[in-house]
């Protein structure tokens, strides 16, 4: 039986501005508008949240982050904030930190051995690797492209450099309600390090399953924004297991 609590941590994805959800993380594909990121951190904040997800996907995309949405986003849930989208220098997560956030994830240049390394040393807790699955390899470049890198490797190396915590994410499945990829977090649950799961989540009956998994918690984007559930029944599903 698991004894830690899990997080269900709400997601707030940015494109030019506005809140929305992509389908699969490709740019073009809009599925939900959610409006403006600080009035929806707020309601986050408002349902009970216990931290916030933000993800830069203009940052993603281009490999520069958006650090006064931080600011903004922080200031205005007052909440823990996880933030990812571009970060792939120390000196990068440094300023998020400086901005508001609370942890910063990587991606991309989470691939670098010696990049690993050093930011897991410097930055401990506050460093999330992302790894993010597109059939069968790590994608990187805010998803457009594919590594040669299985899921499975890029845990083992963050485990043997000390990453306090790995975000896992299925690209095909992000933004489809269509359930979480159970088989993904099965080849990556046993590096060991703190997992926290994305992509599919469409019901309470999913973060039962990914909390079940050994997750330590689960990120979720379209079903709070559709109402599939709302945080407290999300809280209430997977308390005591």
């Amino acid at each position: 039986m698991l004894t830690h609590q899990f997080e269900v941590i709400p997601a707030i994805d940015v494109l030019e501005g506005r809140a929305v959800r992509l389908a699969q993380g490709r740019r073009e594909a809009v599925t939900i508008e959610g409006g403006d990121p600080v009035d929806l951190a707020r309601r986050f904040a408002s349902e009970g949240a216990t931290r916030l997800h933000l993800v830069d996907l203009d940052g993603a995309f281009s490999g520069t982050p958006t650090l006064d949405l931080v600011a903004r986003v922080a200031q205005a849930g007052g909440l823990p904030l996880q933030v990812g989208g571009g970060y792939r220098s120390a000196a990068s997560i440094e300023a998020a930190l400086d901005a508001g956030a609370d942890r910063v994830m990587v991606g991309t240049a989470a691939l670098s051995p010696s990049f690993l390394e050093e930011a897991a040393t410097r930055f401990g807790e506050a460093l999330v690797v992302a790894i993010d699955v597109r059939d069968g390899s790590v994608a990187v470049d805010g998803w457009t492209r594919a590594s040669e890198i299985t899921a499975a490797e890029l845990a083992r190396r963050c485990a043997q450099a000390g990453v306090a915590r790995l975000l896992v994410t299925s690209a095909s499945r992000d933004g489809s309600l269509a359930g979480p990829d159970l088989g993904l977090l099965a080849e990556v649950l046993p590096c060991g390090v703190p997992v926290l799961a994305a992509g599919g989540i469409a019901s309470v009956a999913d973060l039962v399953a990914v909390r079940a998994a050994g997750c330590e918690g689960a990120v979720a984007g379209s079903a709070l924004l559709r109402g599939r559930f709302t945080l407290a029944e999300a809280r209430e599903a997977t308390a005591g297991m």
